[in-house]
């Protein structure tokens, strides 16, 4: 094909039709289109990703092919969640294969201004989409993506499955299909082997023809996944890991052919059927094991958080997945819904930007229903649950919220380059080692070379050894009480070498503080008022006031307001409450020095006097700290004053602790110890934390017995398992030690691979069966091994 003829849109061939547009040339109306609609929109970038990167757009009336998508009884099974004209639906899309489909996909929102975000699961093939009934419709979006050829896979069975198909099932039939051709060759085949030759006559003649016959479902049928996989990777002059796969499989066919239509013998239609087979094995045991491995995460990991539950009045913390329908729960201010509910009492305003990133809170009355992942501002709502929580739910919120800097150089992308430089390696020897033997040899020997070098050297071990160590190793953590979001933080955390602790909630256990009240003592009404204000709100400090005043009944406030980092007010039976610092109270700097952390107290504008906290240190901090100390840089920040400075001296230098930081303060010394090249990780209560938690290289949430579900955190430990960080930071530098043996293995299988099949003894079906051994030794590895390190976390 013709560089100068080629469409600028997806490279095919223009042919004699040329459409121009400018001076650029097109294959067809659609590639013209897309061209014209993406550069209106500037979205130049999505031509810098590779060379013509787009999938050829067909003409197509679309008429009332989806007008079914306008009935609202078939609308509502599409939309996951549904707040006024703010609609997110996800779609199975085939056609995603590559870089730049990622990147058009989720920047549909440049196409049409309805379109708020999308968001791509490369290995699903999904795209969710949060849009604007209002301006788009999901008719209109639909076809949208088909215009650009990203057809959604929409049908009754898929929508009863919500848009999933079942890849194992397809993957099945070929297992099957090759399997029966692979045992009816080998019997074919067994005159031949007997005979140590060619059988002569009619009979051997109508073998090989048969077999010949038989092979070709399994070459391009069976085989159509690698060979179409290579074949795009070479339009877009890439190379693949299926790439040798599909050589080998066409040498072996090639060769075949001629053989058999020179009748000089069957060929290799029983190593070829034989191949393939134990490919598509191999495969399907990969497969499952992804699978095995995606569906603990989903469903047995559990966020180590509760929510309070109404029984019979009294209040008790439940775990989430203890939720069942028809439960009562409260819900505080900043507080994370964790289940399809309807509210019962009081008003909310729902912050909805978890989920579909706006971030204009929704007012919802008592009656009205709720969807999960949805935070409550303001004071306290009881909802009642309607569907039970699914973590998976929460774990994809927790998950689609994670930033992405595409330019940053991780483990995962230097193995996924090493991985195509390491395929064109082993074609080149391949070539080499059949060269040799075409020279010095026979050409059986040569062919059955060429192609065992490509089949058994893959670099799926190599490139398995990090998503399955890692998730092994979430995995474990999790179990004991520490939960990653992803696999990339546990490489993050490889790299950390400073750590910042937050004080108040995070090293210090508010829930057994002692507390003190100087001032005007406060009359039982206004007891009760700073009682139920404090009850809306789950900062450590409040909780540990409605503790202090456990025996007062709460009323329901007026109003509520909290301000990140200095205090709260509200109405409560007619008494305005201000709780907080001393300035956010008075109005004032503090005076004089205080030994604790105190909080200021106002009714009706009138200053009342100030609560004390005693803190008390969580359990295991002193050893914690004296482990971490080895092998980090440790820092203390802290919004209250530096009373407890010298009870801090034992465990951190003067000059690495900060008092009186507000949230801006805490972001801005995070981003001062970056500047200076230090990789951190930020410890915090997820509270009054956000901006420096999501600053830091690594934010971890220390959540207590309150609903503490922070999208800023990439980890989330248990605060009774305090006492164990410092074995969990060494059981994550065991893990990158785990995968650097990993790499080992491999790359001594690959090393051993090769050299016996230069030789020309490894025939290519031993290749077959011998290539996923590498692959489940790196799995089976991984999870032992990561088992065994963590046996005593």
């Amino acid at each position: 094909m013709s560089r100068e003829n080629s469409c600028v849109h997806c490279g095919s061939d223009c042919g004699r039709e040329i459409i121009l547009l400018g001076d650029k040339k097109f294959c067809c109306e659609g590639c013209k289109t897309v061209y014209r609609i993406l550069n209106e929109n500037r979205l130049y970038k999505y031509y810098q990703i590779g060379k013509t990167p787009g999938i050829r757009v067909d003409e197509n009336e679309y008429n009332n092919k989806y007008s079914f998508l306008d009935r609202d009884d078939l609308k509502e099974k599409f939309f996951e969640f549904r707040n006024g004209t703010i609609v997110k639906v996800t779609f199975y899309i085939p056609a995603i294969h590559c870089a730049s489909c990622i990147w058009l996909l989720e920047n549909l929102s440049a196409l049409d201004r309805g379109i708020r975000s999308s968001r791509v699961n490369f290995v699903k093939k999904e795209v969710s989409v949060v849009f604007d009934e209002a301006e788009i419709n999901l008719r209109k979006l639909v076809e949208l993506l088909v215009s650009v050829h990203y057809i959604p896979d929409i049908s009754l069975q898929t929508l009863e499955k919500k848009g999933k198909t079942n890849p194992n099932k397809k993957l099945l039939y070929k297992i099957g299909v090759a399997g029966f051709v692979f045992g009816n060759v080998m019997l074919y085949s067994l005159p031949e082997y007997f005979n140590k030759g060619k059988v002569e006559g009619t009979l051997g003649d109508f073998f090989s023809i048969l077999s010949y016959v038989l092979i070709l479902p399994v070459v391009f049928y069976c085989g159509n996944d690698y060979l179409i996989s290579a074949w795009k990777a070479l339009r877009r002059k890439t190379v693949n890991i299926d790439l040798p796969i599909a050589i080998g499989i066409l040498g072996l066919f090639l060769q075949t052919s001629c053989v058999v239509f020179t009748g000089e013998g069957q060929g290799y239609s029983d190593s070829l059927s034989g191949l393939l087979f134990f490919l598509l094995t191999g495969r399907y045991y990969q497969g499952k094991t992804y699978e095995a491995l995606a569906f603990d995460r989903d469903y047995k990991s559990y966020f180590p958080v509760a929510v309070t539950k109404i029984y019979n009045g009294t209040e008790e913390r439940i775990l989430l997945n203890e939720i069942k329908t028809g439960d009562e729960i409260l819900i505080r201010n900043k507080e994370l819904i964790p289940a399809d509910c309807k509210i019962i009492n009081g008003t909310a305003s729902i912050d909805y930007s978890f989920v579909t990133g706006e971030s204009a809170p929704v007012r919802k009355e008592a009656g009205e229903f709720v969807y999960a992942g949805g935070r409550q501002s303001g004071s306290a709502i009881t909802i009642k649950v309607e569907k039970e929580v699914e973590q998976s739910h929460l774990t994809k919120l927790w998950n689609q919220d994670e930033s992405r800097d595409e330019t940053k150089v991780t483990l995962k992308r230097i193995l996924d380059r090493l991985s195509r430089y390491f395929t064109v390696i082993i074609i080149l020897i391949a070539l080499a080692g059949s060269a040799y033997w075409f020279y010095f040899g026979e050409a059986k020997t040569a062919i059955f070379v060429f192609t065992a070098v490509l089949i058994i050297t893959c670099p799926c071990a190599l490139a398995m050894s990090v998503p399955f160590t890692f998730g092994n190793a979430m995995r474990v953590l999790g179990n004991a009480g520490f939960y990653i979001k992803n696999s990339e933080v546990i490489e993050k955390l490889t790299h950390i070498d400073t750590v910042v602790f937050d004080k108040t909630g995070t090293i210090t256990r508010p829930d057994q503080n002692r507390i003190e009240f100087s001032g005007f003592p406060l009359t039982n009404d206004e007891q009760i008022a700073v009682a139920s204000l404090c009850k809306q709100s789950t900062h450590p400090l409040s909780a540990a006031l409605v503790n202090y005043y456990e025996n007062h009944v709460p009323a329901h406030p007026g109003h509520f307001v909290e301000i990140s980092g200095k205090g709260i007010f509200g109405k409560v039976n007619g008494l305005e409450i201000k709780l907080g610092s001393e300035e956010f109270v008075t109005g004032k700097l503090p005076e004089k020095k205080k030994n604790s952390s105190v909080v200021f107290v106002s009714v009706n504008a009138e200053v009342k006097g100030y609560f004390t906290f005693y803190n008390k240190y969580r359990e295991g901090f002193y050893d914690v700290i004296q482990g971490l100390k080895k092998h980090f840089e440790l820092y203390l920040l802290s919004g209250d004053n530096d009373g407890e400075k010298e009870n801090l001296k034992t465990f951190f230098p003067e000059e690495n602790m900060r008092f009186n930081q507000s949230p801006r303060d805490k972001k801005t010394f995070i981003e001062q110890l970056q500047k200076q090249g230090r990789k951190v990780l930020m410890t915090g209560d997820g509270l009054n934390d956000a901006g420096a938690l999501m600053q830091a290289d690594v934010a971890l949430t220390v959540a207590g017995d309150i609903y503490h579900f922070s999208p800023a955190g990439d980890a989330i430990l248990e605060a009774s398992k305090f006492a164990r960080l410092e074995m969990f930071a060494r059981f994550i530098k065991k893990a990158m030690n785990i995968v650097k043996i990993n790499f080992v293995i491999s790359f001594l299988y690959n090393i051993i691979g090769i050299s016996f099949a230069l030789t020309g003894t490894l025939s290519p079906v031993v290749g077959a069966i011998l290539m996923p051994v590498s692959s489940v030794s790196v799995v089976t590895f991984a999870t032992f091994a990561t088992r065994f390190a963590g046996r005593k976390l």
